[in-house]
């Protein structure tokens, strides 16, 4: 095995982009691209009106679009 030297900062920066890969990668394997729980128009419109977040006119456009 060879031993290579490298400064503070480099090895502080490949750390971070290590971390940072290794978060991804479990975010990654969730499924991310599964189909939403609810597909109903009307379900998912009971579910924002019930949060009381969301104006009458966002939900009559969100129902429209």
């Amino acid at each position: 095995m060879v031993t290579v030297t490298i400064s503070k900062k480099e090895y502080q920066k490949l750390l971070k982009k290590a971390f940072l890969y290794e978060y991804l990668r479990q975010v990654l394997k969730e499924d991310i691209f599964s189909p939403p729980p609810a597909k109903d128009v009307k379900q998912v419109i009971r579910s924002f009106k019930t949060t009381n977040k969301y104006n009458k006119n966002f939900l009559a456009v969100w129902k429209e679009g």
